[in-house]
C-alpha cells in the first residue's frame, strides 16, 4: 500500500504537510491562471529562484510529484535556457553582489530514497545539481517523520556518502528530528540546529554549509541559532526571488506539489507564485503560531560564502 500522509501528532505540531492539498491545488490553478493572462507566459528571469521538492514517485502522497511529471518539468527547466546551479554557489553569488539572471537551485526535503531512483538519473542526464536536507535523526532510525503512517524508505547514510562523493547529490543539514523549532524551549532549538550540522559532517568529513529549517518555520532566534552554529545559508519556505543583499539564512524557495500541471510549474518558475497564497500566514500563525522574522542586522559578510 502507499504510504499516504497523517495529522502530526500535537508533541510534533508543525512537521508535515500544511494546506489540505486540493485546496492548495485550486489556489494554485487560479494564481497560474491569472499569471498566463497577465504576462502572457512571459517568464520573469530576474533573480534566484529556489524551486523544492519531497518525493519523486508515482504513490499516493500529497509530497510525491510522479516521474514523468518531474521529467516533464526539468526538460521544460532546459529548454527555457535557465542556468540550474548549485544551492551554496549561487548564495555565493548572490553574497557578492551578483545579479542573477534566469538562474534557478533545486532542492529536495528529507532524504527520500526515490530521489535517487527517479529523480537523480534525469539530473544527470541534463547536468542539473541538485541539494539534499537530511534529518539525521530520522536518517539514522532514532526518529520518524510523524505525519506518514508507514514512512517511505530513506537514503542510508551509506548511499548519502556514496551520492555526495560521486558528486550526484550534494547533502545539507534539515534538523534531527524535524521538529517545529517554534515550539522548542531555546536550548532543544539549538541542539536540533547544530546537533544536525556535527552529525552531518562527521558523516560527509567536510563543513556542511547549508541548513534547511523545518517545514520553514523559524523565528529571530531560530535564524541566530543557524548562524551561532556555523551555517553560511539556510533556505525557508517563503516563495519569492532572491537578489543581492538577500538575507542568507532566510532565502525563499517555491515547492512544486503533487498536483502541479505544467502551466502550474512554469507560473511558478517564471514569477507567477513569488507572494504567498491570500490568508497563508493567518493559517500558519493560527496552526503553528508563526509570526514572521524581523529583518535581522546580522548580515554575514560577502566573502562568507563559496
Amino acid at each position: 500500500m502507499a504510504p499516504t500522509p497523517s495529522a502530526p501528532t500535537s508533541a510534533m505540531r508543525g512537521v508535515g504537510p500544511t494546506l489540505p492539498a486540493p485546496a492548495k491545488a485550486a489556489a494554485t490553478r487560479v494564481r497560474s491562471a491569472w499569471w498566463l493572462a497577465r504576462s502572457r507566459g512571459r517568464l520573469d528571469a530576474d533573480g534566484l529562484r529556489i524551486l523544492f521538492y519531497h518525493r519523486v514517485s508515482d504513490d499516493e502522497d500529497a509530497l510525491a510529484v510522479a516521474p514523468r511529471r518531474f521529467r516533464e518539468q526539468m526538460e521544460l527547466v532546459a529548454a527555457a535556457g535557465y542556468d540550474v546551479i548549485d544551492l551554496c554557489q549561487a548564495a555565493g553569488l548572490l553574497a557578492a553582489g551578483h545579479s542573477l539572471q534566469r538562474t534557478i537551485a533545486l532542492n529536495f526535503d528529507d532524504g527520500y530514497r526515490d530521489v535517487a531512483e527517479n529523480a537523480l538519473p534525469v539530473l544527470e542526464k541534463l547536468g542539473f545539481p541538485a541539494t539534499v536536507f537530511i534529518a539525521t535523526g530520522v536518517t539514522d532510525g532514532t526518529a520518524s517523520f510523524a505525519w506518514y503512517r508507514r514512512q517511505p524508505p530513506l537514503l542510508t547514510w551509506e548511499e548519502i556518502v556514496e551520492l555526495e562523493r560521486s558528486g550526484s547529490l550534494r547533502f545539507g543539514a534539515h534538523s534531527i528530528t524535524h521538529p517545529n523549532l517554534l515550539a522548542l524551549e531555546a536550548e532543544s532549538a539549538k541542539r536540533e540546529i547544530a546537533g544536525s550540522k556535527l552529525a552531518l559532517e562527521a558523516k560527509l568529513g567536510r563543513e556542511v554549509e547549508a541548513f534547511c529549517y523545518p517545514a520553514g518555520l523559524f523565528s529571530d532566534r531560530d535564524r541566530g541559532f543557524v548562524a551561532d552554529a556555523g551555517f553560511r545559508l539556510a533556505v525557508s519556505c517563503e516563495p519569492g526571488v532572491n537578489r543581492p543583499g538577500a538575507d542568507p539564512l532566510t532565502l525563499r524557495r517555491r515547492q512544486i506539489d503533487a498536483r502541479d500541471s505544467l502551466l502550474d510549474f512554469r507560473a511558478k518558475l517564471g514569477g507567477g507564485h513569488d507572494s504567498p497564497l491570500p490568508l497563508r500566514g493567518v493559517y500558519r500563525r493560527m496552526r503553528y503560531g508563526e509570526r514572521k522574522p524581523k529583518a535581522s542586522p546580522r548580515a554575514l559578510p560577502r566573502t562568507s560564502l563559496r
